[in-house]
């Protein structure tokens, strides 16, 4: 994850869509922090939630090396948030609602509605939602990928305007990006990137985002 987005245009996507200048923020899979350190220079408050409480673990260390005092991380389901009615300004999720689609085939509908429920419940009157998801790695342009098939309509019918950015990776060696995206996206990916000999690996990412 260190090495994607090295042009830092996730950030930039997010001015054009709000000011997050001074707003309560929910990040919802925050995973490791990636977003949640992104934020929590520039926000009045950021409350981090997970499912996994080691993944937090390595957010929560990362937030106390930051120095900053405007957080909190708990473990909780996105359905599900222990945060009182209209607590947030903004609600942020990255490469993670998606996940109720691919869990949940049969029911992913009911899913992502109590998941859209939950999220206008915490958040304040014109407060607004902002989605990171894939649209593929190794291409220079967006390519939906087949398990979010079912999402990406959804997330048009729920009212929610998107556009697609580049998050391209850059690192230190090909052999270090052959073998780190091998392991996220398997041996034909190291193959590509290794007969391309190049250190940077394009990716294209989706920004989703409604004002409720």
């Amino acid at each position: 994850i260190a090495p994607e987005d090295y042009q830092e245009n996730s950030p930039r996507a997010i001015d054009e869509i709000i000011n997050v200048d001074g707003l309560d923020v929910i990040d919802l899979g925050a995973g490791t922090g990636r977003l949640t350190l992104l934020l929590a220079p520039r926000v009045k408050s950021i409350h981090a939630f997970d499912m996994s409480a080691e993944m937090l673990r390595v957010c929560r260390e990362r937030l106390l090396a930051s120095g900053l005092s405007n957080w909190q991380v708990d473990v909780a389901d996105h359905r599900r948030l222990p945060i009182p009615n209209h607590g947030a300004d903004l609600v942020v999720s990255g490469w993670s609602v998606a996940y109720l689609s691919v869990w949940y085939p049969e029911t992913y509908r009911e899913e992502l509605a109590t998941w859209l429920h939950e999220v206008k419940r915490v958040l304040k009157p014109g407060g607004h939602i902002i989605l990171f998801e894939s649209l593929t790695t190794g291409s220079e342009t967006p390519i939906p990928l087949e398990h979010l098939k079912d999402y990406y309509p959804w997330l048009d019918e729920a009212g929610f305007q998107n556009k697609w950015i580049r998050t391209d990776f850059k690192f230190a060696s090909v052999d270090e990006a052959a073998k780190s995206l091998a392991f996220f996206f398997g041996e034909e990916m190291s193959k590509q990137i290794r007969d391309k000999g190049s250190t940077i690996v394009p990716e294209c990412t989706g920004v989703w985002w409604l004002k409720v």
